[in-house]
């Protein structure tokens, strides 16, 4: 039976057979045409869609393997989300060593996209962590990936396109409990922003910043720049944040983020602190995972769905073009509720087609306004291909062949590694 297929981002729309994936020991079932391995959808383009062709969903290879309390090293399926490793670990003092801004991403799909988070500066991608993982291929062919394997590179970071990945053994972080002590210190424009961060880097695990994506002029770039590290905490209290306490129970005629909402939002926002500097203990939770609180948050963007672009400038160019990017998303009216800007460390990415590497990236939603967004996007991709950027495989939707490969130089060192009947949408639109 054909279902429909989405994304997170909820573009592009796409049709694709959807098949289960619940024991690790089995080969893999028959498939019409191509095949892609699908986790819990997360990804917000068409990275994790195969539109005609088959999604083999993994979530159902969700069981634990073995983990010791001692060292921290667990193993599990591929298809065991973030949530639920935290849900297990953190009573026992142990964390995410790298964690993207949601909760709800599998195992399999963080290596298959190499996610990073507000660590990266220290601690890299999750690919750094995992020390192996088995690549269950179209052919039956069962392979054993370690990082000294040229397949590991190929697969971390390889959207899926290598093969399925039927569990993997990482390492995790140890914790002293589920608290930070966090920091959140209002900037005015973007030079402060990139003089809080070389500052903070050295004093501080976990840094990022939130930017007032409308700001003009000598306020362009302003925003909040939070910093972090894992605080004492009361063991008794080392449980999981509660589920989403909001929901967006249906998706609205239009998209609730417009140029209505998006001014008095982002000016309430930077404003909603008095003080210049405000220290405090806060939760994991609200912390790593700000929209994890909101329960199906995508909906907000109404039935068109948004698009996220994602970039990072190389060091040399990253202030010049971060202002440019800022300048044209200002011009535009359009934007996000949550923009992030955040300074990648020096630590080189272990996949062939791994997103992370020194520079400064940006990340914004957009709401699906049809021609009018996609000609701004084309607009932020010729500033990300003047500096010598890139764009993020995971949050994209178009962005062009040209700058794919031109950002990814090892494509076609990748491409001699992908299993002969896997495919994507995403693939096959950068090969065009």
């Amino acid at each position: 039976m054909t279902e429909p297929g989405q994304s997170w981002g909820r573009y592009p729309p796409a049709r694709q057979q959807i098949v289960p994936l619940t024991d690790r020991r089995r080969a893999l079932p028959s498939f019409d045409g191509s095949a892609l391995p699908y986790g819990n959808g997360r990804s917000y383009g068409d990275s994790c869609l195969n539109p005609g062709g088959t999604l083999l969903h993994a979530r159902g290879l969700d069981r634990f393997l073995a983990f010791d309390p001692a060292s921290g090293v667990l193993r599990c399926e591929a298809g065991v989300t973030f949530a639920e490793i935290i849900a297990m670990a953190l009573p026992q003092g142990w964390f995410l060593p790298v964690t993207p801004g949601t909760r709800h991403v599998t195992v399999g799909g963080a290596i298959a996209n190499d996610v990073h988070g507000k660590n990266h500066h220290g601690s890299g991608n999750f690919g750094h962590h995992v020390r192996g993982f088995e690549l269950l291929r179209s052919d039956g062919n069962r392979q054993l990936c370690t990082p000294a394997d040229e397949l590991f590179a190929a697969t971390v970071g390889g959207l899926g396109l290598t093969g399925v990945i039927v569990w993997a053994e990482f390492q995790l972080k140890r914790v002293p409990g589920p608290w930070l002590e966090a920091e959140s210190i209002r900037f005015g424009h973007l030079d402060e922003f990139f003089a809080l961060s070389a500052e903070s880097a050295y004093s501080h695990e976990y840094t990022v910043a939130w930017i007032d994506c409308l700001a003009r002029g000598r306020s362009l770039g302003r925003g909040h720049f939070l910093r972090a590290d894992h605080a004492p905490g009361d063991p008794a209290l080392r449980a999981p944040a509660s589920a989403a306490r909001l929901a967006i129970p249906f998706t609205p005629p239009v998209s609730l983020v417009n140029r209505l909402s998006l001014r008095p939002f982002n000016w309430l926002y930077y404003h909603r602190q008095r003080a210049q500097r405000q220290r405090g203990s806060v939760h994991y939770g609200p912390y790593f995972y700000p929209l994890d609180g909101i329960r199906d948050w995508n909906r907000m963007y109404g039935p068109r769905g948004f698009l996220q672009h994602q970039c990072v400038l190389p060091p040399s160019n990253a202030r010049d073009g971060v202002a440019a990017l800022l300048g044209e998303i200002s011009r535009s009216g359009s934007g996000s509720f949550l923009a992030v800007l955040k300074e990648f460390g020096e630590i080189p990415s272990l996949g062939m087609l791994s997103f992370p590497r020194p520079g400064t990236t940006l990340a914004l939603d957009f709401p699906n306004t049809g021609p009018r967004i996609f000609a701004l996007l084309d607009r932020l991709d010729a500033v990300v291909a003047e500096a010598g950027g890139a764009v993020y495989p995971a949050k994209d939707a178009r962005m062009s062949g040209r700058l794919f490969r031109s950002a990814y130089p090892q494509w076609e060192r990748f491409g001699t590694h992908i299993d002969p009947q896997f495919s994507s949408g995403f693939w096959r639109r950068v090969m065009e």
